[in-house]
């Protein structure tokens, strides 16, 4: 029996873990973005030790009281090996600790390649896999059917980019109106969800795209899988944006924040105050 698969019949889908850590610690997810202004107003260098601790002081704050976190992997690569060794240990720890991590990568290539990031984010006893990694359809959503095939077999889930709130997001996603790449990004991540329980296949949209979705007619109430929703906090969203934006769809919604949060370290208790206290203001 292939590794892949002997995982599989021993851990819970994505979609189920996720239900299970929103019904347990709320909504929220804190994203681990250890930019280099960041780690200096936390007293820490710009270094693979600085990041370290960091990243695993922002572990053990949050990790008890959110649904996920979310390091973002550009900020690790910009210190090379010894940094994605940072990602490792944080991944690792997370695991341990049974807090879901989503690597924010936006991966997305074709053939062999996508299947060597398939393997890197999701495989089985890879040095970098998360419970969900972030992917870029833009290359066709079925360029991406790799690390849709695996997430299944090793019980993991992807979120797939499908409207962005950057202002360059709309000469790609909204073309074609009802007939937009975001929408028929939507529908084909819902098609892999058809079935019972929670889906495993999310979607990115912005929490700051206010009636796009509706507008372009997403249908995300009918996804059965889960929406990361950056942009809580400060850029700008908070519970009536996510209600302008989601509208029926917001039970669905995982909301990010990340800057917000991360302001109030490097102190544990205040860490954890704010990730409690942005959790019980979007509840």
């Amino acid at each position: 029996m292939p590794p892949e698969v002997g995982a599989a019949a021993s851990r819970a889908p994505f979609g189920e873990r996720l239900a299970a850590a929103r019904a347990e610690k709320g909504s929220l997810c804190v994203g681990i973005d250890p930019h280099p202004a960041l780690l200096g107003a936390w007293g820490l260098t710009d270094s693979p030790e600085g990041l370290e601790r960091f990243s695993l002081s922002v572990l053990d704050a949050v990790g008890p009281v959110t649904a996920a976190l979310k390091p973002q992997v550009a900020l690790y690569e910009r210190h090379g090996a010894r940094g994605l060794a940072v990602l490792e240990t944080l991944l690792a720890r997370a695991a341990d600790a049974g807090v879901l991590t989503i690597a924010d990568a936006k991966r997305g290539d074709i053939g062999s390649t996508m299947q060597a990031y398939a393997e890197a984010w999701l495989g089985e006893g890879r040095p970098l896999a998360a419970d969900a990694v972030t992917l870029n359809p833009y290359l066709g959503f079925e360029s991406l059917r790799p690390a849709l095939d695996l997430a299944t077999a090793t019980g993991r889930g992807v979120f797939i980019l499908a409207l962005t709130s950057n202002p360059e997001g709309r000469s790609v996603q909204h073309v074609g109106g009802h007939a937009s790449v975001a929408r028929s990004v939507a529908r084909a991540a819902a098609a892999e969800n058809a079935g019972p329980g929670p889906g495993h296949v999310g979607l990115v949209v912005g929490a700051t795209v206010g009636d796009a979705a509706h507008t372009l007619g997403l249908g995300l109430a009918g996804l059965n899988g889960p929406i990361l929703a950056p942009g809580v906090g400060a850029q700008g969203a908070g519970p009536r944006e996510l209600r302008d934006a989601f509208g029926d769809a917001l039970p669905f919604v995982l909301p990010t924040s990340s800057r917000a949060i991360l302001a109030a370290g490097p102190g544990v208790s205040a860490l954890r105050d704010a990730a409690e206290r942005t959790r019980d203001e979007l509840a």
